[in-house]
């Protein structure tokens, strides 16, 4: 049987109140998902299922209650859990917009079809992404701006990316 892989969307970082409720930071762009889920994952070293009994929203923290969850001690023993999703579960995006976890991995090529190695990371910058190419062979680091001018294609059906590269990219 495969296990569905599990993506973090939020990590407890106290409790909050006395009654179990955690204070999670989110690590998601869709921190209103927290108020529609049931079923999650905590994990840190172990892994445990729990039911989110309601969820609702601090500055910049979501409060969760869990259903298993029931007093300040109980909670604070989440503390530095990630909470996780199957990876089915995520929010779909429109077209054109991709998951971070959907692109690592990914063997990028030049419009010329030179591979240049696989997207390793994806580092988020104010204006635009910015992707992280290693080549395994030579351990070369391109990093590669996620714009529509170089990315030409994105096929997560082959696990491939193509860019053109412009001038400068490559020292």
């Amino acid at each position: 049987m495969m296990v569905e892989p599990l993506i973090a969307i939020g990590k407890i970082t106290t409790t909050h109140g006395h009654r179990g409720e955690v204070r999670v930071y989110p690590l998601t762009d869709f921190p209103e998902r927290f108020q529609r889920l049931g079923k999650v994952y905590v994990q840190k070293e172990d892994m445990r299922e729990l039911h989110v009994e309601r969820a609702r929203f601090h500055k910049q923290f979501v409060i969760v209650k869990f259903k298993e969850i029931n007093d300040m001690n109980e909670a604070l023993q989440l503390k530095d859990y990630l909470i996780k999703i199957n990876r089915s579960e995520v929010v779909p995006l429109p077209e054109g917009h991709y998951y971070i976890f959907q692109l690592v991995g990914s063997e990028v090529y030049s419009d010329k079809g030179e591979f240049l190695g696989e997207l390793v990371d994806v580092h988020r910058t104010g204006s635009n992404d910015v992707y992280v190419v290693q080549n395994p062979d030579t351990g070369e680091e391109i990093l590669i701006p996620a714009l529509k001018d170089v990315v030409k294609k994105i096929d997560l059906e082959e696990n491939k990316l193509v860019v053109e590269l412009l001038p400068g990219l490559r020292e």
